[in-house]
């Protein structure tokens, strides 16, 4: 039985672009019950307390030279920005499941050859992603390059070396 898969629509870096640029954003379902928790948290618990640490601090007096009330505001501009964030990626998630193993997919473990060197990843969401531990963003060159592909297809990724042929050998 596969696992069900989220798919959002969210900006790929939302500090770095638009809110109206969107791309596809693949989640695990857990990984979607975890950030509405993180919302939950933020909203219910944190920032009430933060808001009422920026009261006490404004209350204070001379807020030019009051170095709680910047810090509790610098604060809660960054914890409203991830409530942003947060309810952008909850408000557009679909629950979907994976496609069969005969072409390259979110959560597939796909295997390919660079010349001599042969290298096994799993393409995982944004959220997920860590090269260190083989798993790549589907949204990344490589895993957009790969995305709908079968074994024995060549993929050719841009990199700062120059073009970067892959050939695919296997997909679980």
């Amino acid at each position: 039985m596969t696992n069900p898969l989220v798919i959002a629509k969210i900006p790929f870096d939302l500090k770095s672009f638009p809110a109206s640029r969107e791309a596809d954003f693949f989640a695990k379902k857990k990984e979607l019950q975890d950030l509405q928790a993180e919302l939950n948290d933020l909203v219910n618990t944190k920032r009430p307390a933060l808001v009422n640490r920026l009261s006490i601090a404004r209350s204070m007096g001379d807020l030019s030279e009051n170095s709680d009330y910047i810090s509790a505001k610098e604060e809660l501009s960054f914890m409203d920005g991830r409530i942003a964030e947060l309810e952008e990626f909850i408000r557009n998630a679909k629950v979907t499941t994976p496609s069969k193993k005969d072409q390259v997919d979110f959560g597939h473990i796909v295997e390919v050859k660079n010349n001599s060197h042969t290298v096994s990843f799993k393409l995982v969401g944004e959220w997920e992603a860590d090269p260190t531990q083989k798993m790549i963003s589907v949204s990344s060159p490589l895993g957009q390059a790969l995305m709908g592909k079968k074994v024995g297809d060549k993929v050719e990724v841009s990199a700062p070396v120059g073009k970067i042929e892959y050939t695919i050998l296997n997909i679980s």
